[in-house]
């Protein structure tokens, strides 16, 4: 990654224009080719941007000009530059869950009965060309479920969910694959969303599944 500290304006042109005027700005240059033009006021989002692939042209009028495949471009005024450093990140080993939500999926794993009687776990994070899901079980008629654990319920998850059962269910070894969003709170636009894909909802706790109180999830 290259970080370069400039006072720079800043020029769009594509199916819209755009304008920064001059200030003091920092351009992040990645790996994968994309350049983002980020403000110290604005949290993580840039002020503008142009995604990869693309390519950086550095003129000798001190002018950056980025180039997308669709003919885009971001130009780049470089007035004064402060800083210009590059750091080899390496590859980055993804999003780990946190303790609490990687150690629900252990639990209901070792006391996958609690989903229903009759329930039997096939594997824990089991692969998929997307991405792991967190358990893959049988029921107690012997269909496939995937279930999505988080410790909070949202729309996304409901999303990532119903992407996974799109792919397991052209498995003919596996279909027809049914599907549980499993969280310790699970939002009501999630829970509208999931029983409109015909997606199970499990409210855990934690504590129960640990055996420190009645160990019931309640299924709706």
């Amino acid at each position: 990654m290259r970080l370069v500290i400039a006072r720079c304006s800043v020029d769009y042109a594509g199916r819209l224009t755009a304008h920064l005027p001059s200030a003091p700005r920092l351009i992040l240059v990645k790996a994968d080719g994309s350049v983002s033009i980020h403000a110290d006021d604005r949290a993580y989002k840039p002020l503008n941007w142009m995604s990869p692939p693309c390519t950086l042209k550095e003129g000798d009028d001190n002018i950056w000009t980025v180039v997308n495949k669709a003919g885009e471009k971001l130009i780049i005024t470089m007035e004064e530059v402060l800083h210009d450093s590059s750091h080899e990140l390496g590859v980055d080993p993804g999003l780990i869950k946190d303790g609490v939500e990687a150690h629900l999926q252990e639990l209901l794993a070792d006391r996958i009965e609690t989903l229903g009687e009759g329930y039997s776990l096939i594997r824990r994070e089991y692969p998929t060309a997307i991405g792991p899901v967190d358990i893959l079980c049988r029921d107690a008629d012997g269909a496939t479920v995937a279930v999505e654990i988080k410790r909070r319920g949202e729309i996304d998850g409901v999303e990532q969910l119903t992407r996974y059962l799109e792919l397991l269910n052209r498995d003919p070894r596996l279909a027809p694959v049914k599907g549980v969003f499993a969280a310790q709170e699970i939002k009501p636009q999630a829970r509208v969303l999931a029983t409109d894909r015909g997606i199970g909802c499990v409210v855990l706790d934690y504590d129960a599944l640990r055996g420190i109180e009645d160990d019931k999830l309640r299924l709706f």
